[in-house]
């Protein structure tokens, strides 16, 4: 009978969430096929190690996000001191989460991301406990100090089209990644669609503000 306690047995129930909530859905993802593709024999492992199945979801998005934190870290320190800007921090942040793309852990977890992109807390400036206080929360901050420098946006136009890019980047990635998975070749090259990816995303935040009809 395997045992449900132990680092051993929650990494295990982790790299379940991940597989079983890639392929089924957030929403749609049992947790009965969880425990089992984890080894478990206890319904009961998932509670017991995180509470709940918002518990393991968070643990999953943890490890995810402990992973893009460091290649993001190296990303911003390579910009150093020179002036923010959109394509800059873009480019910054497209490239670490692009790092995911690399194993097939990375691309469930980027499959997983993209339906929960719309939780980042963005519009309410209430981050996720996930992305509080991390390197990502940063970031948007940095993205919006310039978007109100350069486009002069009001605020909540500036955190609506921010949390709107941030679901097109989530959503982007996480189509790319379930190309590769199921073995589809994608219409266009990596660094061609990194790069795309990056001029969408500036276009959509810089747009000019619109004029309301008289």
């Amino acid at each position: 009978m395997a045992r449900t306690s132990g680092p051993d047995t929650r990494e295990k129930l982790i790299r379940a969430g991940e597989e079983v909530f890639a392929a089924q859905g957030v929403d749609g993802a049992q947790l009965r096929d969880i425990v089992r593709s984890a080894g478990q024999s206890n319904p009961s492992a998932v509670q017991y190690h995180f509470g709940s199945r918002a518990g393991l979801l968070d643990a999953v998005m943890a490890a995810r996000q402990t992973r893009t934190e460091k290649v993001l870290e190296a990303e911003l320190a390579e910009l150093g001191d020179a002036p923010d800007t959109l394509p800059r921090l873009l480019t910054a942040l497209v490239n670490a989460e692009a790092t995911e793309l690399r194993t097939e852990r990375g691309r469930r977890c980027l499959r997983i991301s993209a339906q929960l992109s719309h939780e980042s807390g963005v519009r309410t400036r209430t981050p996720h406990p996930t992305i509080d206080g991390t390197v990502y929360w940063e970031l948007i901050g940095r993205v919006e100090d310039c978007l109100a420098a350069v486009a002069a946006l009001p605020e909540p136009m500036r955190l609506e089209r921010l949390d709107l890019a941030l679901t097109l980047i989530g959503a982007a990635m996480g189509d790319r990644a379930r190309q590769y998975l199921a073995g589809t070749t994608p219409l266009t090259d990596e660094p061609l669609f990194l790069a795309d990816l990056v001029e969408t995303t500036t276009a959509l935040l810089g747009a000019p503000t619109p004029r309301r009809e008289p």
